[in-house]
């Protein structure tokens, strides 16, 4: 099966050159292999248990907007979850200046318990064909569906055994591939899997865990009435705020190695329960959460982004609610650094603890809608310069997110995307 589609690169912004901005790298895909293969470039990241679905517009099959949602445990879900998916792609890219003339549908699931690939393919085809009614209805062809597992992948719309064999196919070796190569020349990363990009995020367990519920336990004890009462807020807001720049400025000076489980564990190391309990529920009031994302660029990003996502994992027990806080902020360093794909996860993640988190909302919407970040980290500069008259800072202060007067810019060039 051959299945030409000319793909824009997922990079965030054009690149330039002293001569000037530079051609948009793109290359055509020719099968589902090449398909399959370029996913994790659209995307940033590997997409496990995930339902992707790629907008296709035009003769030459450009991409556009995209959409990736947790594939439902319960098949009785898949009706409703195949409309809602459907409409929302459809939707957005009419938002955006063009309704679709093709999608791209991407299954992804690994084997467990026992279970092969083949079976996986086999179980999820329903889902693909309840994908492919939902995006008829709406008169928008489902040109391509692909599962993906184990290492290999199967395309759902082809019937040819020569290109498309029962058994599957192998997927190209990373690294090896046209895709890859024209990424690594483009300077675009695939950030490990999402799993791992969210097991990082994830809640303690074991007897630490324990250990951090009780030291919530008892900064709730001694915090929450003092949150509560006017007269003693604005000192709990004061020694939240100097709490977070002194583990930020401990952070600072022990730098991990990069990457991966071990920095995590090194970060973990270097906060004592109490404090990092503390710091949690001092998050949770809005001003006091509303001055640490002031903490967005130049040198405060990286250790505020690691204090963060070192809070997220704190946040345990009957305190799985209160991540949020953390999760946002972790996600609003992630995308005012370009790093989108993250922040998308992260801001998910602060969704999925709590549903009505109004600035998860907010930022989530913003980051899937292509806006401009500049336009917020310009209010809270703005915002600290003048709560901080006398100091000189390369990021900025409070202003609330959500209120009227926060400018966000759209960027012309962004497509439609999700992360749920």
């Amino acid at each position: 099966m051959t299945n030409d589609r000319e793909s824009r690169t997922p990079s965030d912004r054009p690149t330039t050159s002293p001569s000037g901005p530079a051609p948009d790298p793109r290359i055509t895909l020719r099968s589902p292999a090449e398909l399959a293969d370029a996913l994790p470039y659209m995307l940033g990241f590997h997409p496990t248990d995930s339902l992707v679905m790629v907008a296709v517009h035009g003769e030459g099959g450009r991409f556009g907007g995209r959409l990736r949602v947790g594939i439902p445990t319960v098949p009785a879900e898949w009706e409703d979850t195949a409309r809602q998916v459907a409409d929302c792609l459809v939707r957005g890219s009419e938002r955006h200046g063009a309704k679709p003339d093709g999608i791209v549908v991407f299954l992804c699931q690994d084997p467990a318990g026992g279970e092969s690939a083949q079976r996986v393919m086999t179980r999820l085809r329903p889902l693909a064909q309840r994908i492919r009614q939902a995006c008829g209805a709406l008169d928008v062809p489902v040109v391509e569906a692909l599962c993906i597992s184990g290492g290999r992948y199967w395309s759902y719309c082809c019937p040819d055994e020569r290109c498309c064999p029962a058994e599957g196919s192998p997927l190209a070796a990373t690294g090896t591939s046209v895709m890859a190569a024209t990424a690594t020349f483009a300077g675009l990363q695939v950030r490990g899997s999402l799993r791992e990009i969210e097991g990082r995020l994830a809640p303690l367990s074991g007897g630490v865990a324990v250990e951090m519920e009780r030291a919530l336990d008892r900064a709730a004890a001694a915090l929450v009435p003092k949150i509560l009462d006017g007269a003693t807020r604005q000192e709990v807001g004061t020694e939240t705020v100097s709490l977070a720049r002194t583990l930020m400025q401990r952070m600072t000076l022990a730098p991990p190695v990069p990457g991966g489980p071990g920095a995590d564990d090194w970060d973990d190391a270097l906060l004592g329960h109490d404090e990092a309990a503390s710091l949690i529920l001092g998050l949770q009031d809005r001003e006091i959460r509303d001055v640490a994302a002031e903490w967005m660029e130049g040198e405060e990003a990286a250790p505020a982004l690691r204090l963060w996502r070192a809070l997220a994992r704190r946040c345990v027990g009957a305190y799985g609610e209160h991540a949020a806080a953390p999760l946002t902020l972790a996600g609003w360093v992630s995308w005012s650094a370009g790093d989108e794909p993250t922040a998308r996860i992260a801001l998910a993640l602060a969704l999925r603890a709590d549903a009505e988190y109004r600035f998860a909302q907010l930022l989530h919407h913003a980051c899937n809608e292509g806006i401009d970040p500049e336009g917020l980290r310009a209010c809270l500069r703005e915002e600290r310069r003048r709560r901080e008259p006398r100091r000189k800072r390369r990021t900025a202060p409070t202003r609330p997110p959500g209120r009227r007067d926060t400018q966000l810019r759209r960027q012309p060039r962004r497509t439609t995307g999700s992360d749920q």
